[in-house]
């Protein structure tokens, strides 16, 4: 007799928790999980939990550590283990021409007209049936002005010799050869071997002065102390400010362009939740949503990085459109270039990053 009391009154527990969940608004429905494969620290944990207690679906994240990594996920056969990966938009041409992309539905994605003009109908994906911009990012010189050994006007004077060891630089071949073909006066996304055999020569002049190579967290160098230097995506910079104090560092007026990228969300050709890829890129557009996404990645990490998405832009405060990382100076904002897909090139890039990184070792 006791032994039916006590499941009756477990199960009875059981319902009460069940009512008790919904009522609080909580979603007792499973609808399935999305993976995701992304950058680490570059999502709102709150509003990835508020979109699962909406719609039942379960996030699950793995982090990458260079775009390449990104398109290699989605190229070597293991596109079907996510539904959503974030390359940059340099690799969304080779990608779509080789058919490793689903085509998105937009009657599910209708928050895409968050996004300002500029990042709609772009020439390498002209009815958005691809890619869907998650954030921008500047990648740039900052220096501390009481320990940099020199004043930095130009990539060259990253080779100088007195900043040996003292950089904090984000890795990744399309990050690093564009400042070098830049510096040598070539174009930024050059197909031509020689000109990338030279920017490797230079870049061998860079890496002595690196203190560590880290996309996630070189910042933590220049935090710490450890570096006096960083070539940073501006996220990056921004919790360096945020930590060290906004007159602590400078953000180098240089002389040449820097590099401005946009991370996408795609959705590989074989991914099995497709829905649901498709329903969180259209909470992740919702201008209230990311508009708390990038407010809680300033609050909690001091990380502001520049967004697409205009609508949510407008309804952000001072504290973000006014960070140091951010209001950088004009002659830096407007001065930049983009990495653009460069075809049967990327096989001579790789020979080069793979010769560089095996010298480093």
């Amino acid at each position: 007799m006791k032994k039916h009391i006590r499941i009756l009154v477990a199960a009875v527990l059981v319902v009460a928790m069940a009512l008790s969940f919904t009522a609080c608004g909580g979603s007792s429905e499973d609808n399935g999980e999305v993976n995701i494969y992304m950058w680490s620290d570059y999502i709102s944990q709150d509003v990835v939990d508020q979109f699962t207690e909406e719609t039942g679906i379960k996030v699950n994240f793995s982090y990458m550590n260079t775009s390449e990594e990104a398109v290699a996920k989605i190229t070597s056969g293991g596109g079907d283990a996510y539904d959503l990966v974030m390359p940059c938009d340099a690799d969304i041409t080779s990608l779509i021409e080789g058919g490793y992309l689903a085509e998105i539905n937009l009657d599910n994605v209708p928050n895409l007209d968050n996004l300002g003009d500029a990042y709609k109908n772009r020439e390498f994906d002209p009815e958005n049936k691809y890619a869907i911009p998650y954030l921008m990012n500047y990648v740039y010189v900052v220096y501390n002005p009481e320990t940099c050994p020199v004043e930095i006007k130009s990539y060259d004077d990253l080779c100088d010799p007195q900043l040996k060891g003292q950089i904090a630089s984000v890795t990744g071949q399309r990050n690093l050869f564009p400042i070098a073909l830049v510096s040598l006066g070539y174009d930024a996304n050059s197909t031509d071997e020689n000109e990338i055999k030279e920017a490797y020569e230079w870049l061998k002049n860079y890496v002595p002065n690196v203190a560590g190579f880290d996309s996630d967290s070189a910042e933590t160098m220049l935090i710490n102390g450890a570096a006096s230097v960083g070539f940073l995506f501006d996220g990056q910079a921004s919790k360096a400010f945020a930590e060290m104090g906004d007159d602590a560092l400078v953000v180098a007026e240089l002389e040449d362009p820097v590099q401005l990228g946009v991370d996408e969300l795609v959705i590989p050709a074989n991914a099995k939740n497709k829905e649901n890829a498709e329903t969180f890129l259209n909470y992740i557009l919702d201008a209230q949503n990311m508009a708390d996404n990038l407010q809680t990645m300033m609050d909690l990490d001091g990380q502001a990085y520049a967004c697409p998405n205009e609508a949510a832009v407008n309804l952000m405060g001072d504290d973000y459109k006014k960070a140091p990382a951010l209001d950088i100076p004009k002659s830096v904002k407007e001065n930049y270039f983009l990495q653009l897909d460069v075809g049967d090139a990327a096989k001579v890039y790789d020979k080069y990053w793979t010769m560089l990184m095996s010298d480093e070792q």
